[in-house]
């Protein structure tokens, strides 16, 4: 099993969102390393730390998994949506997801309370210029967030 860090701002699709839903597709990444991670490293049972982002204060607010394996994202056939691309056909579509199931809400680990975590100094999404909405998680780094 792997464990990822997923973000999302919250008034985009917040945990509160995913507890109701249960499930939801991981749609709109398009940035090819996270896409990758997806492709080619995420299996069913991953575990996810459910990340808010681009909020006061942004940082860890639940637990998810991964429930579904890489598929085509519709929203890149989409001529109506933001996450359109021209280039994206069916035969060879660019964009892939992953579906996501709720396990648990958390109480708010804050972006600052992670930084200030001696046992998380290497974690990438501290590093500076990391803006990847999903990043691999470390199982130590998993261990040290789910018992704060």
């Amino acid at each position: 099993m792997r464990y990822w860090l997923m973000k999302s701002e919250p008034e985009a699709y917040s945990i509160d969102m995913l507890a109701k839903d249960k499930t939801t597709p991981w749609t709109g990444i398009r940035n090819y390393q996270a896409r990758n991670f997806m492709r080619d490293q995420m299996s069913k049972g991953d575990r996810v730390l459910f990340y808010h982002s681009n909020c006061e204060p942004p940082g860890v607010v639940g637990i998810a998994e991964v429930s579904a394996l890489a598929y085509p994202d519709e929203t890149q056939f989409d001529r109506k949506s933001k996450y359109y691309d021209e280039k994206a056909t069916r035969e060879n579509p660019r964009w892939l997801h992953v579906d996501i199931k709720f396990v648990k809400k958390l109480r708010l680990i804050s972006l600052d309370e992670l930084r200030t975590n001696k046992a998380l100094a290497n974690m990438r999404i501290l590093a500076r210029g990391n803006r990847l909405s999903i990043t691999p998680v470390d199982p130590a780094e998993w261990e040290t967030i789910t018992k704060m």
